[in-house]
């Protein structure tokens, strides 16, 4: 199969809501939480979370930008594996409303309860440095 392109990881990463966000601690062991895509579904290379400033992922992220994604997908047919996703990148810490209003979906209000108005929201940019990816027997590298 020919190599995936940007556009066919955009594909693959619509169907999946929850992937796990790792950053390095100050103890310089590694932490990983599960992050919901939040219907980010024109995948660019960049990838958007919100969350609250005093969380330790936001003072990790700030100790330490560079962070990790991963994504499975679902089980494939005829017991196909699912896709999974691996990305490396550097991540950006966004406080401007303006900024949180562009990837807001109304399904966060279960989270922030004010919307982009939640005194202390955060939203983590993470710019995709490399994405590698294993789709059955299939297996790449891309650099977007």
């Amino acid at each position: 199969m020919a190599d995936m392109t940007l556009q066919d990881i955009s594909e693959k990463i619509k169907d999946i809501d929850f992937g796990m966000l790792s950053t390095r601690t100050t103890g310089d062991a590694v932490a990983s939480r599960p992050m919901s895509n939040n219907g980010e579904v024109d995948y660019d290379g960049d990838s958007y979370f919100f969350c609250h400033e005093s969380t330790r992922m936001v003072s990790d992220i700030q100790g330490d930008p560079h962070v990790g994604l991963t994504f499975t997908g679902k089980k494939g047919l005829l017991g196909k594996p699912p896709v999974f996703i691996a990305i490396v990148g550097m991540a950006e810490l966004i406080q401007d409303k303006a900024r949180f209003a562009e990837h807001w979906v109304k399904d966060l209000e279960r989270w922030f309860e004010q919307g982009i108005d939640t005194p202390g929201l955060v939203l983590i940019k993470v710019r995709a440095e490399r994405i590698h990816y294993w789709d059955g027997e299939d297996e790449g590298e891309l650099i977007p």
